[in-house]
């Protein structure tokens, strides 16, 4: 999601974005939520949140940051 949007939301659910990075922001709108500020953090696999706004988002954070090699299953 863009930060454009991020910073909608943030609004919509009271917090100010201010200077706020993409994680840190979402993560404060999490908490805003009363939900666990869990965005990019290794509990994407067992946070047990499935209709979470941010989960696709989240995922590709924590892979990304893995830095793990990228493996073709070509034949």
């Amino acid at each position: 999601m863009q930060m454009k949007k991020v910073k909608e939301i943030a609004k919509k659910k009271g917090v100010s974005p201010g200077e706020m990075g993409r994680t840190e922001l979402i993560r404060a709108i999490q908490r805003a939520e009363g939900n666990s500020d869990c965005f990019a953090t290794m509990h994407v696999n067992d946070c047990g949140q499935e209709q979470c706004l941010w989960r696709i988002d989240c995922k590709a954070e924590v892979l990304a940051e893995a830095d793990l090699p990228i493996i073709s299953h070509r034949v």
